[in-house]
């Protein structure tokens, strides 16, 4: 794979580069849908930051990416077998972007039988899948509305326990599969099913700029980058370390900002405004505006951050209003206004 454009070089689009830094500080969030035009850098963006984020620490030769720091219950089968000396051997890897194809197979996605060992020597071993390859990076799905509902019900699944079981062909492997889910898709190509939908902590709307000087920067900075990748990724160099630290800074004191009981308050108002079901809703726009606390240095979460995130945190909460013609994100504007600007 090539090297990644530099996420700092994006023109424009903030909110979806807001929305993929709080994914990276705060992976629990639960990943982020960006919906919009084709061309607007929604893939762009993703490899970018996963180019930034520091190289993650894993067991040496895991096939899933096993922290070596972490307990017994969260090792794969495979390491917690292994004798504990051999255990704390560690490599450092980049943190891993998979892409899950919409023709991929269910074998694929979960790992299935290893044939070539099954044939040659007559053993019964698992092939991991994409799933145990995003484990502790990014699950990568373009056109992520198009994809089968067997899919869909499988990731359900596996995003809601962090855990991927297989059974088949007299096998039976459980191994982690912890990941930040990151969907791209065209709204005029279908809608993504309910439950999906409500599995995803943040969306974002991206749309093709309008305005003509943006539109010539973009494609002045994407040809200098073509032509030569190397010098480009040079001159952006030191703007990119900066996004890096914020990110480091952010993941060191997410647990230290403070969440008041005004803001929970506050948040749990706006979700009744708006009419949101259950309560996810509540805890995704609190874990976000405390991991843009994080981001932005601030000690506690704020009435900005909370109206900052609102329109990605809960325009896809939204029930169908047959008498209410304007968009998701217009009713969360109103709603804001309504309650969090008195």
């Amino acid at each position: 794979m090539g090297a990644a454009f530099p996420f700092s070089a994006i023109v424009g689009q903030e909110e979806m580069k807001q929305a993929l830094l709080i994914g990276a500080v705060d992976p629990s969030i639960g990943g982020v849908l960006v919906f919009g035009d084709r061309g607007t850098g929604k893939s762009t963006a993703v490899r970018a930051l996963a180019s930034l984020l520091p190289k993650m620490r894993v067991a040496q030769d895991c096939r899933y990416h096993c922290d070596p720091a972490a307990t017994e219950e969260s090792l794969c089968p495979e390491c917690r077998t292994r004798d504990p000396a051999a255990r704390i051997k560690s490599r450092l890897m980049p943190v891993p972007v998979v892409d899950l194809p919409l023709g991929a197979t269910e074998d694929r996605v979960v790992g299935a039988l290893d044939l070539e060992r099954a044939l040659s020597q007559g053993e019964k071993a698992f092939e991991p899948g994409l799933l145990a390859r995003a484990n502790r990076g990014f699950l990568y799905i373009d056109e992520v509305n198009l994809l089968e509902d067997h899919l869909v019900d499988l990731l359900l699944d596996v995003a809601g326990s962090g855990v991927n079981l297989v059974e088949r062909e007299g096998l039976s492997v459980r191994h982690p599969a912890r990941f930040v889910l990151i969907g791209s898709g065209n709204p005029e190509e279908g809608e993504l099913r309910p439950q999906l939908l409500d599995r995803f902590g943040l969306s974002v709307e991206v749309s093709t700029p309008e305005e003509l000087p943006a539109r010539v920067e973009i494609v002045r900075r994407r040809d200098d980058f073509e032509r030569d990748p190397s010098a480009f990724i040079t001159r952006w160099k030191r703007k990119d370390g900066a996004v890096r630290r914020k990110i480091e800074a952010g993941r060191a004191r997410l647990s230290e900002v403070e969440v008041s009981d005004a803001a929970l308050e506050q948040a749990a108002r706006l979700c009744v405004a708006l009419g949101t079901d259950g309560l996810r809703g509540e805890l995704t726009l609190i874990r976000a505006a405390r991991a843009l606390a994080a981001v932005e240095g601030d000690p506690k979460v704020t009435v900005s951050h909370l109206r900052r995130l609102a329109p990605s945190a809960l325009r896809h909460r939204l029930r169908r209003d047959p008498l209410d013609e304007s968009g998701s994100s217009a009713r969360v504007g109103r709603a804001v206004g309504e309650v969090l600007d008195l």
